[in-house]
């Protein structure tokens, strides 16, 4: 039984939890909260952009720390699970890896480069798994695009525009804080930047343009540049003010006999929209797959790759702390292109 502490009970912490519940093999044995009321249960609080919001829960046989370094210290625990917000990242990870746990920290990886490399290589030193919690790949109609993809199907990448937006999360305080959050290019995009550089590998140079709040991006559109000049990859992301459409991500993707659709928006209840995954071939026929599963399937999906790996003892190509670095890199370069007003190198 892999015996998992959760650090940081606020909605992707709650998130986790749910899912956990629903592996075989797998459970929560402690939960670390620095909030009395939700380490008694009480997480009625929690809210996020998508799916359910808070209730009470019951912590029997869990144990609730206060501090990190309390679970830290609880030997029972194999993995501890880091929720936190991600200027937390680097410093709570690196001692979960130093106290002998394997770790699984929730995306952005950390707030900078060099952050994250210090994570990556004090899980090398301690010959611990770290994984980075990139879910995207996990959505049902991501993981269709990927199947796709990856069988040739329908030949090579030609590529894509991706597109995600939330309205302003005015419950999260920080949420332009570029010290503790990032704002939308590291909290939001990150999820498309990771998936362009899963699909299509590192561009040699990114542009975008883009309004600012304060010292992070609120709202932008990049274009990614290859060394194949055939390869047109874009992509738009960022906040709205209008409190009507909570989310939305969509895609398309272009290979050279079939182009992938996809979109999907959350409006406020009581309706919801959504664009199928969509196939069309080059011999003019259009399916639409029967595409199963949502944001909990997903989060189950992630985590029991999480427990794979663990058991296994080996590392897994989508949650690859690398992989979540170069996410990383592509967001910082389209911030510095939209506060220079030039295109960014990265090779």
């Amino acid at each position: 039984m892999l015996n998992v502490g959760i650090v940081g009970i606020g909605f992707m912490g709650m998130t986790h939890f749910n899912a956990y519940k629903e592996i075989d093999g797998v459970k929560v044995g402690a939960i670390c909260e620095t909030d009395p009321k939700r380490r008694e249960g009480d997480w009625t609080s929690i809210k996020g952009n998508f799916g359910p919001q808070g209730g009470m829960v019951d912590l029997t046989g869990i144990s609730a720390y206060a501090t990190y370094e309390e679970l830290l210290a609880d030997e029972s625990i194999d993995l501890v699970d880091i929720s936190l917000p991600p200027a937390l990242h680097k410093e709570v990870t690196i001692a979960a890896l130093k106290a002998g746990k394997h770790v699984f920290c929730e995306k952005p990886m950390a707030l900078t480069e060099d952050d994250a490399m210090a994570m990556y290589d004090t899980a090398e030193e301690c010959g611990k798994l770290l994984l980075i919690g990139h879910v995207l790949p996990y959505f049902p109609e991501y993981a269709y695009a990927l199947d796709i993809i990856n069988s040739g199907t329908y030949g090579k990448l030609l590529g894509g525009h991706f597109k995600r937006m939330i309205s302003d999360p005015t419950w999260l305080p920080d949420f332009y804080d570029p010290e503790k959050i990032g704002g939308p290019m590291l909290d939001l995009h990150i999820h498309d930047a990771h998936f362009i550089r899963l699909i299509f590998g590192m561009p040699r140079q990114v542009r975008s343009v883009g309004s600012m709040r304060g010292e992070v991006v609120e709202r932008f559109s990049s274009q990614y540049l290859f060394d194949d000049p055939q390869l047109v990859v874009t992509a738009t992301s960022g906040v709205i003010d209008q409190q009507g459409r909570p989310f939305n991500h969509a895609y398309e993707i272009y290979l050279e006999k079939a182009t992938i659709l996809f979109d999907w928006a959350a409006l406020v209840e009581p309706f919801e929209q959504a664009i199928p995954v969509t196939l069309l071939r080059d011999d003019g026929s259009v399916i639409r797959p029967e595409i199963q599963g949502g944001p909990p399937e997903a989060f189950r999906a992630e985590l029991t790759e999480v427990a794979r790996a663990v058991t296994a003892g080996e590392p897994s190509p989508l949650l690859d702390g690398l992989l979540a670095r170069d996410a990383m890199t592509l967001c910082r370069s389209q911030t510095e292109s939209i506060k220079s007003g030039q295109p960014v190198d990265l090779a």
